[in-house]
């Protein structure tokens, strides 16, 4: 309990600094505070991240090009696996950063496609009898999809945490994770 009422602090007071008016401002340092929400057999996830948009646009044709943002992120892993056992971390603290590249139309609205790679940092390690990582460093990739309108960007992806054989055991984590984007 103690885990979870440190990350919502912590998640109150990202949210505080990244939606107040000096954080859009004119100089462009946020462009979308996100809200997402991840699962897996194992475990469950809240994740509460900022984007901003690069300006350049690569491959263009045919009404669309590649882009992407930069996201740093704030997320919370709800560990299932020890919900009964007396004295177990049941909550890790993830914070990451991670480019992301994004397929999509000219106007930036409608239908993308989207894939990124960054480092994260986790408050603990995780280990179980099936699964382990071993290192409190962890790369996160995920490929996504999803639509966005003027003000919203919804999206569905396919999320993965590995240490990518740094040290073993490696077993990574995999989550299917719902994102809404607000923007600004």
């Amino acid at each position: 309990m103690h885990t979870l009422k440190t990350f919502a602090g912590i998640a109150a007071t990202f949210a505080a600094v990244m939606f107040s008016p000096a954080a859009y401002s004119a100089d462009g340092m946020v462009d979308s505070a996100s809200f997402e929400v991840g699962s897996n057999p194992q475990q469950r996830m809240l994740r509460v991240a900022v984007q901003n948009d690069w300006q350049q646009r690569w491959f263009a044709g045919g009404g669309r090009h590649l882009s992407g943002y930069w996201d740093t992120s704030l997320a919370l892993w709800r560990l299932d696996a020890y919900r009964n056992v007396p004295g177990q971390n049941k909550n890790i603290a993830v914070i990451g950063f991670t480019p992301v590249l994004r397929y999509q139309s000219d106007s930036k609205l409608g239908l993308y496609g989207e894939l990124g790679i960054g480092v994260n940092l986790l408050s603990t390690l995780y280990k179980n009898n099936d699964k382990e990582l071993s290192t409190a460093f962890q790369f996160g990739d995920h490929v996504g999809v999803g639509y966005t309108t003027a003000r919203w960007d919804l999206g569905l992806k396919f999320q993965h945490y590995s240490n990518a054989s740094i040290k073993s055991p490696n077993a990574g984590a995999n989550w299917i994770v719902a994102k809404a984007a607000y923007r600004f």
